[in-house]
């Protein structure tokens, strides 16, 4: 495996309000994020298809 060079890192958000809710399934998005300019937890408002609507989406592990 070839070595990342930088500090950009994949992270994965899930919706928070989809979890709370208890509905099937799950909404989660892929995304990247520079590690020495954001090192606390991302928390981004994303469009969620399963409640048709935008909610709060947070990294998880």
């Amino acid at each position: 495996m070839a070595k990342k060079k930088g500090n950009r890192i994949q992270v994965i958000l899930e919706c928070t309000e989809h979890k709370e809710s208890g509905m099937p399934g799950t909404s989660r998005y892929i995304t990247t994020k520079n590690r020495k300019n954001t090192p606390e937890r991302l928390e981004i408002k994303k469009y969620n298809p399963i409640l048709k609507r935008y909610t709060v989406h947070k990294e998880i592990k």
